[in-house]
């Protein structure tokens, strides 16, 4: 309370997020773990100043979504009234425009200059690389970008790249020699055009400071006297030298205060840093930086909380600190087992029905999130039978996304070639040389004779390149539809990836959004393959048929029910890296195994390990009152059964958080890792207890494996890995066999294996 009895906005903060709040002057940093109130603690350290009597021009606050500075500025005025309003309070991207609309003819860009979208800057790209007669397939546009963009956010110019020997080694490798040439030509045009892209507006910006034209730097420093900026973790190297310099670093610095946490930095993948926080106590040490750690977690009861602590100390290099919560002990968390990814959706799906009835919560109160955007089909498939409403969130919809609707429009055009939308889809699709001119044409003489499109297409008035395109592509349909009658819906899904050009053409983008579509195109492949291998119940009946004409069917039936609610109750589905700064009642984490979670790409390095364990953290954070992990034992993967380890992360809880130990990987190996993780940061060689035979039960000098055809259901047979088990049943067609074999003396007893990439030895 105030000396007159007024309730004041301090009072609401605990003891060290009121020390944040009132620590105004010089350097400040603030390690806000997660839902320790980190967004109370800068918006009232906002309102305090302007309380205080600082102007609100004064105040520069710098986030990482609009959304965030919106939300933060109505805060504010509760406190302080209309002036909040008059605050800088924005991304760094929109408030770096607002300077440089001042500021950008003092670096030769107009005032009124153009800002290109991400399109935009593909298409000056496309032209350039036409211009300079380079191979187009090289030159994938989305990868140059990414070098481009890579390079701006390093400070590296035009100039710079060409020197430097390593980033031109590495064009070189990639077969893309010319990246340097491009680079200077788009910077070039970009700059004739008065136009700048969004990493532009960083790098201009810097640009305009270091090049100091009519003190301008001196304006800005003197005009900023207090920068607040927001989860500081998520800051490249560009940004960080920006704020540098506007706080005068290499003198005596003002008042800057920066809140992050450094267990929640996962976004490497767009160039930010966990450097820029890790370091930023020692940067500002001779300037006399204060440090104030909120560990109070007034989001999740303890069990998730504690679980969350003992993972991330697996990491290396970290900030330390204690998060605590005094919700109570609550829930421990749950570990599902599944034999396959179809499993592993319909027990999560069934969780949440047993959540929603149980414990009353709401389809809002539930997320499930994943690593890859591709894993939602499974989920949404199950979704939909139980009739639960929800909502694709950091993407879309898994068969609303091109790369899905592409392939599935080929498939369409196999099973019934008049259908027209289907074919104006992919006539062209990856290009063929089949110009809309020439499609329209098409569509002039199917309406004028009443006709089909399909029927239209040879008498196509087109070039002599374009009527060959147009020949092989109703060739290349028709071959397809001739395998109707002997082949399954996978064997015609797979030969016309291949043959339409599809699958090559999204092999060739090896940029970070090119491999998600990739990953998309494969996981509907994968669940082909499924449809194919395993029984598919829809409303309790198994349908025995597997062709592409029933599968189409089945997809039609489900992407036809309308999921979008009106009122927002829906279940949530988004990857992890969608979910950062959001709660859910309960939270889903799902694919938890080696290789998916962690993801393969990050197991090279203990950096890379150590960013999938901080994204781990952040998906367990998100749960207030239930945390559910899941892992499946085989998935399609790539169009191959794969069986998977569970994911090591899994072993960094310890048991007493769990529901039950049973269901968390228990053996001395699982244990052995987790135990040289906590040491080095990073997994050792996997061993057994059994021996210096790495985990076999079987002497490998003895063991002689039998051909896979002549293993049958019943036999007793002998794997190097599992020892002694039983087969209980084979399916699949002839050369994709899959037998599902008991093993008596392993955790996880029954396995379904590929007999193709099996060795196993019969015994009787």
């Amino acid at each position: 309370m105030t000396p007159t009895g007024k309730f004041s906005y301090l009072d609401e903060l605990n003891d060290v997020q009121r020390q944040a709040v009132e620590a105004t002057e010089g350097p400040v940093l603030v390690v806000a773990g997660p839902g320790s109130g980190k967004t109370r603690v800068l918006t009232y350290r906002i309102a305090h100043l302007l309380e205080k009597g600082a102007a609100p021009w004064d105040v520069l606050t710098l986030t990482f979504t609009n959304k965030a500075a919106r939300e933060m500025k109505e805060r504010i005025e509760k406190v302080v009234g209309p002036k909040a309003n008059k605050v800088w309070a924005g991304t760094f991207h929109s408030t770096f425009a607002r300077i440089l609309r001042v500021e950008a003819e003092k670096i030769g860009y107009p005032s009124n200059f153009t800002i290109y979208d991400t399109e935009d800057s593909k298409s000056l790209l496309r032209t350039i690389v036409k211009e300079m007669n380079l191979d187009k397939n090289a030159y994938n546009i989305n990868t140059v970008r990414s070098r481009i963009s890579s390079a701006k956010s390093n400070l590296i110019t035009p100039k710079l790249y060409v020197d430097n020997e390593e980033l031109r080694s590495q064009d070189r490798m990639a077969k893309m020699p010319h990246v340097a040439t491009i680079y200077g030509k788009y910077t070039a045009r970009c700059k004739r055009s008065g136009a700048m892209d969004f990493d532009d507006l960083l790098y201009r910006l810097y640009e305009l400071l270091q090049s100091n034209p009519d003190g301008v730097l001196d304006k800005y420093r003197k005009k900023f006297k207090y920068l607040l900026v927001d989860e500081f973790q998520d800051t490249n190297q560009l940004q960080y030298a920006i704020v540098r310099k506007l706080v005068n670093y290499d003198q005596s610095p003002r008042n800057i205060c920066v809140v992050g946490d450094d267990a929640q930095s996962i976004y490497a993948f767009r160039g930010a840093t966990i450097q820029n926080i890790l370091d930023f106590e020692a940067d500002f040490k001779p300037h006399g930086i204060r440090v104030f750690k909120l560990e109070q977690n007034y989001r999740s009861t303890d069990h998730i909380v504690q679980a969350a602590n003992e993972v991330i100390t697996y990491n290396r290099r970290q900030i330390q600190k204690k998060i605590w919560s005094d919700k109570g002990d609550g829930q421990r968390v749950k570990i599902i087992k599944a034999m396959t990814d179809a499993e592993e959706g319909r027990r999560v799906a069934d969780t949440v029905l047993e959540q929603k009835n149980r414990y009353h919560l709401r389809n809002s109160d539930i997320a499930v999130l994943y690593r890859t955007n591709s894993q939602s089909r499974i989920f949404e498939e199950y979704l939909r039978r139980y009739n639960v409403h929800y909502q694709v969130f950091g993407g879309l919809s898994f068969y609303q996304r091109k790369e899905v609707k592409d392939l599935i429009a080929y498939l369409r055009l196999v099973v019934n070639p008049r259908d027209e939308e289907a074919l104006r889809r992919v006539i062209n699709f990856p290009k063929r040389g089949i110009g809309n001119t020439t499609i329209e044409k098409i569509g002039e003489i199917a309406a004028s004779q009443g006709i089909s499109f399909w029927e239209a297409l040879p008498m196509a008035p087109a070039s002599a390149r374009a009527k060959k395109s147009i020949a092989d592509f109703i060739q290349m349909i028709k071959g397809a539809a001739l395998k109707i009658e002997t082949a399954n819906a996978f064997e015609l899904a797979a030969y016309i990836a291949k043959r339409s050009g599809l699958a090559d053409f999204l092999k060739n983008d090896t940029s970070i959004e090119g491999m998600g579509r990739l990953e998309n195109f494969n996981a509907l492949l994968d669940g082909i393959n499924a449809f194919v291998e395993e029984d598919t119940v829809i409303d309790t009946e198994t349908i025995p048929d597997k062709s592409l004409a029933t599968y189409l069917q089945n997809i039609a039936l489900l992407t036809d029910f309308d999921v979008k609610n009106a009122d927002g109750e829906y279940v949530t589905l988004m990857s992890v890296h969608a979910a950062k700064g959001l709660e859910f009642k309960s939270i889903f984490v799902v694919g938890m195994e080696e290789k998916l979670f962690p993801s393969f790409m990050s197991m090279d390095t203990v950096e890379g390990l150590d960013e999938e364990r901080r994204l781990f953290y952040v998906a367990i954070t998100r749960a207030e009152q239930f945390l559910t992990l899941s892992y499946a034992n085989s998935r399609y993967r790539f169009g191959q059964m794969r069986y998977n380890e569970p994911s090591r992360f899994l072993a960094e809880i310890p048991m007493n958080h769990v529901e039950s130990t049973h269901a968390i990987p228990s053996s001395d190996r699982v244990e052995n890792m987790a135990t040289s993780a906590k040491v080095s940061g990073s997994f050792k060689r996997r061993t057994s207890a059994n021996g210096p035979n790495s985990g076999f039960m079987t002497d490998p000098k003895t063991f002689k494996p039998s051909p896979n055809e002549k293993i049958q259901a019943g036999m007793k047979v002998l794997h190097l890995k599992f020892g002694e088990g039983k087969v209980l049943s084979i399916d699949g067609g002839q050369g994709n066999r899959v037998a599902t074999i008991f093993f008596q003396k392993i955790d996880n007893p029954q396995r379904r294996i590929m007999l193709k990439f099996a060795k196993l030895q019969i015994l009787d």
